[in-house]
């Protein structure tokens, strides 16, 4: 068994492989540690899957799984993390702005007794003041909302031992936020703070603007159902609102007052309800989506092609 399986996440990173693959050999060669490198590969329209293939010729240790579509990162992530043959794996991207070089100090510190190392940024550049401000409430919210506690300022570039890779393989949820999942399975977690810098080469293959939404939404969904909760109390103090304006409405009528405007009036009070409604079944409708999906049981991912050298070698 190796002692470490690095899981790399790839779609459209052609640029970005040969430089990756640079400064993590030189890292894990320096650290001397045996390693596998599983590139976890969505179908890509570039050149990645060939680079990454005259990669592998030249070192056995570099894998390579790939799907038979794009499954997204998150399912990528989940698939490498069950497929590693390392005592213990870490996650990272192949875009450097995770620097390879902590992984030697992340490593130590599970001989320490931790489980599981994450990193925490203290920096981030390269990214836009909305993309911040929407990290900084999504996690807030989440922790306050959610069961579980998850770091804030992290993503998923951690380290885990073998011990917390096969509690992740006894949860059978779909939507594999990475997270989240690691923070609900527990034991001894710590933390190591670096500046994260900007992408080597290429873009994002998230969405500036709806990407970190569609993140939070899922952590939140996933692992509270207090907005549920939430919804009730709204509703109850909803209609006791209403219930009010109702007597203040008789009360007009009795003393012959008109203070409130009519036609005014009650399109704001029907706009305002209706919105509040629509805003709680489209929260009914993600959760019962959620459902959805779990019920059917389909894969997280289905595999298309692995290439695995390390035996021949």
């Amino acid at each position: 068994m190796k002692q470490l399986s690095v899981i790399v996440p790839v779609y459209k990173e052609a640029q970005n492989i040969k430089p990756f693959l640079e400064r993590m050999e030189q890292v894990l060669n320096k650290a001397g540690l045996s390693h596998e490198i599983i590139f976890c590969l969505d179908p890509s329209p570039d050149e990645t899957e060939i680079v990454i293939e005259k990669e592998i010729e030249r070192n056995f240790d570099i894998k390579l799984l790939k799907f038979s579509r794009r499954f997204g990162q998150p399912a990528a992530t989940m698939a490498g993390i069950l497929h590693c043959q390392g005592k213990a794996c870490v996650v990272i991207d192949v875009d450097l702005q995770d620097p390879p070089e902590l992984i030697e100090t992340m490593y130590k510190k599970l001989d320490e007794g931790y489980e599981v190392v994450y990193a925490k940024r203290r920096s981030r550049k390269g990214e836009t003041l909305f993309k911040r401000i929407i990290s900084y409430f999504g996690y807030k919210v989440i922790n306050r909302l959610s069961d579980v506690q998850i770091p804030r300022n992290t993503g998923d570039f951690r380290i885990m031992t073998r011990r917390v890779i096969e509690e992740l393989r006894k949860l059978n949820e779909s939507h594999g936020f990475l997270r989240g999942l690691v923070a609900y399975v527990g034991f001894k977690q710590t933390f190591i703070e670096y500046d994260r810098d900007e992408r080597f080469a290429g873009k994002g293959n998230y969405n500036r603007f709806t990407g970190s939404l569609k993140i939070g939404l899922n952590g939140l969904i996933s692992f509270s159902s207090r907005p549920l909760q939430m919804m009730s109390v709204s509703g109850a103090v909803i209609a006791g609102f209403s219930f009010l304006l109702g007597i203040w409405y008789i009360i007009q009528k009795l003393i012959d007052v008109q203070l409130t405007p009519g036609l005014s009036t009650t399109v704001l009070v029907v706009s305002f309800f209706s919105g509040v409604q629509l805003l709680c079944l489209g929260l009914m409708g993600e959760y019962v989506g959620r459902i959805y999906e779990e019920v059917k049981r389909r894969p997280m991912f289905i595999v298309d092609k692995v290439i695995d050298k390390s035996e021949v070698s």
